[in-house]
Formats: structure tokens, C-alpha cells, sequence
């Protein structure tokens, strides 16, 4: 018994240089995925997001749908089409994503409510948060956006009220037109307006890896510089590019670090910001 005691203080003992430096620290924490859609895994990381916050950070959230937007699709009998990564949204699709995000975001809003927090939702056109235009691609893929600002002094009078952001991929244009957004751009955009210490990237993979095949080629550590001559020689490839150009894109704005971890491991938010090891990949704006 006092040994298992024992273990608990050295834990809380660890954990307290870090407590005292991320005190009043704006962290942006970005999920989605079939972590919204699973309830167990979905409230360790919303209670992840509630320690932080009563440890005196500002957590800001943001989060996707992705797979629950291509189920509702499916389910309406529309087909689920992506050109280079981005979805193909046209005006049905769009509304199916709208929904379905606004059902997320209620639901992350309530649990957070249900933890203790108080938390505000921000889905599209609901305060029009963030403002966007039409992407330019070469090929038309419909309504899908770029950032182009966010209200960041409503962000700001939010997380020095304790109230935490709860924020949807969508924006809105000057044309008044909504836009579907990449969560992981709209993360590190808002990692860069807010001035934020850290952003989290969460998802289903370890972290980035030189071999995905061998789970104990884990990157621990890694700065920008070294991180384009993995994506240049290949190393990172496929759906880690976006999280891996987020992180980039933040670093590059002044984000001091970011990391990209697995949201499987029960807190592993809570392991990755409080102790020493970690346990996903960190990216460093430069050589540290």
C-alpha cells in the first residue's frame, strides 16, 4: 500500500516542473478521427483536456469528423470522393459536414460541461470564428477553404475566462459562403495567431517513424529541418503529410513545440505535456 503511494507522489513530483512552466500557457490540442466516435477513448482525452485546464493552462480544441462525415454520406446515398487528400465538398456534401461536426461538437461540449469545464462551440457560421476563401486548386473540388483570420480576441477573452474553445473545421468567406477547412491547418493557424506553447496533434499512430514497419524506430525528437528531409527522402508519406506539414507550418510561425501522438493510449496527452519521456514524436522549431 505505501509503496503503490509512494509511486503516485514520485508521479505528482515529476509532473510539477511542468505544471509550474505551462501555467497560463495556450496549448491547442487537435483530435478527431474515430476518436469522436468512440466514447471511452473520447472522455480519457476530454478529461486529459480537463486536468490541463484546472492546472491553470488554456486548452483549445479543435477537432474533425472525418470518418463520421463519409458514414452520414454514405448513409444519404452520396458518394465519398477526395482529390489530393481534400474531400470534394459540394453543396450537399457540405451540409452533411456541417451537421455532422455540429453533432461533435455538441457532444465534446457537453462531456467537457459534464467534466467540470466551462466550454463555448464554434461550428461554421455559429460567432463565424474563423474566416476563410475558396481554395485554389487546379482541379474544382467545391466548397473547400483556406484560413484566412480568426476572431482572436473572443478566443482570447474565452480562455482568460476558463472557458475553452471548442472549434469546428469550417469557415466563412467574404462571399458569405461556408467552407470546409483541414482541422490540422486550422490547429496550427490557431496555434500561430494565439501565440500558443505547444500543439498536440492526436492520432492513431505512434508518432512519425523512419520505419513504419518497426514500432522501435519511433522519432522521439526531431526538428523542422530534419523533419523536410524525411518528407523530401519519402519517410513520411501519406496521411501523416498533413499533420506533418501542420506541425511544420506551426514551428515555422513560433510555436516553440508540437507534438504528434497516439490518441489510443489512455491520457496520453497527460503523459506526453507532464513527464519526462513522452511518448510520441515532438517537433522542435529549431536545434534545441
Amino acid at each position: 500500500m505505501i509503496k503503490e503511494a509512494s509511486k503516485k507522489v514520485d508521479i505528482l513530483v515529476e509532473a510539477l516542473p511542468y505544471i509550474k512552466r505551462f501555467h497560463g500557457k495556450v496549448v491547442v490540442v487537435k483530435y478527431g478521427g474515430s476518436a469522436v466516435e468512440q466514447a471511452e477513448l473520447n472522455h480519457t482525452i476530454l478529461e486529459d483536456i480537463t486536468f490541463m485546464n484546472q492546472l491553470g493552462m488554456h486548452p483549445v480544441v479543435v477537432h474533425g469528423a472525418g470518418p463520421f462525415i463519409s458514414k452520414k454520406m454514405k448513409e444519404a446515398g452520396l458518394e465519398v470522393k477526395f482529390v489530393n487528400g481534400m474531400r470534394v465538398t459540394d453543396k450537399e456534401t457540405l451540409a452533411i459536414a456541417e451537421q455532422a461536426l455540429a453533432e461533435v461538437n455538441r457532444n465534446i461540449i457537453k462531456e467537457l460541461k459534464e467534466l467540470g469545464n466551462e466550454a463555448k462551440g464554434f461550428v461554421g457560421r455559429n460567432g463565424e470564428l474563423i474566416t476563410a476563401k475558396k481554395k485554389p486548386v487546379a482541379a474544382d473540388i467545391g466548397y473547400v477553404g483556406e484560413v484566412t483570420g480568426f476572431d482572436k480576441k473572443l478566443i482570447y477573452s474565452l480562455l482568460q475566462a476558463k472557458i475553452i474553445p471548442v472549434v469546428a473545421p469550417l469557415g466563412v468567406g467574404e462571399d458569405g459562403e461556408l467552407y470546409n477547412l483541414n482541422a490540422d491547418t486550422v490547429a496550427a493557424e490557431i496555434a500561430r495567431a494565439m501565440h500558443a506553447d505547444k500543439m498536440v496533434i492526436l492520432t492513431n499512430v505512434q508518432g512519425i517513424m523512419e520505419d513504419i514497419n518497426r514500432p522501435e524506430s519511433l522519432i522521439s525528437s526531431i526538428d523542422v529541418a530534419k523533419l523536410q528531409e524525411l518528407i523530401e527522402k519519402k519517410v513520411v508519406s501519406g496521411g501523416m503529410i498533413p499533420k506533418v506539414n501542420a506541425c511544420i507550418q506551426a514551428a515555422n510561425s513560433g510555436v516553440a513545440k508540437t507534438h504528434i501522438i497516439n490518441a489510443q493510449i489512455p491520457h496520453a496527452l497527460l503523459l506526453e505535456i507532464y513527464t519526462e519521456q513522452g511518448i510520441g514524436t515532438e517537433i522542435l522549431s529549431q536545434k534545441q
